[in-house]
């Protein structure tokens, strides 16, 4: 009896000091995508926005990982998507052309022979889910459904297509917009369930949604793609949130989608998920500059915006969130991209990625808890040109053109080069000074366009 009663003692002593919330090291992780849209990088309190106020982003940077150098794959919506969720450059896979993303007349869309996270993750069990905007291809054939994903509860394009012949001509529907302005659905895997959508609902239902599947979901693993319409013009926001910033409408757009972030922050909390929970907050590209005014972000110290590969198009203020694995309050340098996080995921999931297409990511596991990248280049693409690259510190611009407004690129011969961790707004170039740089970016680019093999254009 006295050895049992020990043993009992023992046993009991060992539950006791395990945390109810501890996490077998078999346990694959849950992963969130929360992504905004056209988000400068200036745009956030923790990214030094003075007047747009972001306590939440703010707390989860102050929680995680700022990285203050992670890129977007692209200049605008549909190939910086696609490139996301295949872990590829556009080119690799014709999600670029000239009209440079989807319309609602478009007859393309991912193809069916990439494959996507969702996909890779759902050979290990995982559940998925898609909310937002999709922009992909609106077609049965390129949904949601069709690349991986169990749910899909969002709009297939942008927010200002299906404009509507009786709305406000020009910019005028902008100042004040309203839902049925524009046409948009809001769908429901591959059902319309509202048209025009209520723009003004779409971040807090989004929210809603992402609550619902992680309450639903909390016992197996789960990966959530939650992209948001916002800020994309036309901006629209809650009553809530209507003339609360001092930014104006914008900020008041910002602002919802950082209670949007808190929301979902704190389902994982309450689901005692947090810390098997990765969660990356990010952009799909600059914020509009000059062409809406101030209903357009700030790229902050960067040059340009939304449709350009300088920095302030393609440079997102980003934030990595997993308590216990990713560092608290720490701000990480290191060059990163939306095409790291595929082989990333499979890394922390177990899964091996695919072998048989070239991948433009690199597994950022290490990186994201306080490492080394193993990205040191990022090449810069608009539609089919290669546009810039950077090497380490330095990038070299062949062509440069604004997002809006420039018709034709001008071409740089030799390449104009900064040094962008001295210069981040790209103003003093040094090319006559690194002769030595620019022939190693170059070199680099020559190995580069060896292996690339462009698909046909999906949007022309």
């Amino acid at each position: 009896m006295y050895r049992l009663a020990n043993l009992l003692f023992f046993v009991c002593f060992l539950c006791a000091s395990v945390p109810l919330c501890e996490v077998s090291a078999a346990d694959p992780p849950n992963f969130v995508i929360i992504f905004a849209d056209d988000l400068g990088y200036g745009d956030l309190g923790c990214f030094g926005h003075p007047t747009i106020r972001t306590p939440n982003l703010d707390q989860m940077a102050r929680e995680g990982m700022k990285l203050t150098q992670f890129y977007a794959a692209a200049e605008v919506c549909t190939p910086s998507r696609a490139a996301l969720l295949t872990g590829r450059l556009p080119p690799r896979n014709g999600m670029c052309g000239k009209r440079r993303v989807f319309f609602p007349d478009s007859k393309g869309g991912l193809p069916a022979d990439e494959i996507t996270i969702a996909e890779l993750l759902k050979t290990k069990g995982y559940a998925t889910a898609c909310l937002g905007k999709w922009h992909l291809g609106h077609l049965p054939q390129y949904l949601p459904g069709q690349h991986g994903f169990d749910y899909f509860f969002g709009t297939p394009y942008v927010n200002d297509m299906d404009r509507v012949p009786t709305s406000p001509k020009g910019k005028a529907a902008y100042v004040a917009p309203k839902s049925e302005y524009w046409n948009v659905p809001l769908m429901r895997n591959s059902e319309i369930v509202e048209r025009p959508a209520n723009q003004n609902l779409f971040t807090r239902r989004y929210a809603d949604e992402a609550v619902e599947f992680i309450r639903k979901h909390k016992n197996q693993p789960f990966f959530l793609y939650l992209a948001h319409n916002m800020p994309h013009v036309p901006l629209f926001r809650s009553d809530e949130f209507a003339g609360k910033s001092r930014r104006g409408m914008y900020g008041d757009v910002v602002e919802e989608l950082d209670k949007s972030v808190g929301t979902v922050l704190n389902a994982l909390r309450d689901e005692k998920l947090a810390e098997r929970t990765v969660v990356i907050f990010t952009s799909d590209n600059g914020p509009w500059q000059l062409v809406f005014g101030e209903q357009g972000g700030s790229p902050g110290l960067l040059r340009d915006g939304k449709g350009s590969t300088w920095e302030g198009g393609m440079r997102e203020p980003t934030i990595v969130w997993q308590p216990g694995t990713v560092p608290a309050g720490v701000t990480s340098a290191e060059i990163t991209s939306t095409l790291d996080l595929l082989p990333t995921f499979c890394s922390l999931a177990g899964i091996e990625p695919p072998k048989d297409r070239p991948l433009d990511g690199y597994d950022i596991s290490e990186t994201v808890k306080g490492g080394k990248s193993p990205r040191h280049e990022m090449f810069y693409y608009r539609s089919y040109d290669l546009m810039a690259v950077r090497l380490g510190p330095w990038k070299a611009h062949f062509l440069t053109q604004t997002g809006y407004g420039q018709p034709q690129p001008e071409q740089h011969d030799p390449p104009l080069l900064f040094n962008v961790e001295v210069d981040p707004g790209e103003s003093y170039n040094v090319a006559d000074k690194h002769p030595q740089v620019l022939a190693e970016i170059q070199s680099l680019v020559e190995k580069h366009r060896a292996g690339m093999k462009p698909a046909p254009s999906q949007i022309d």
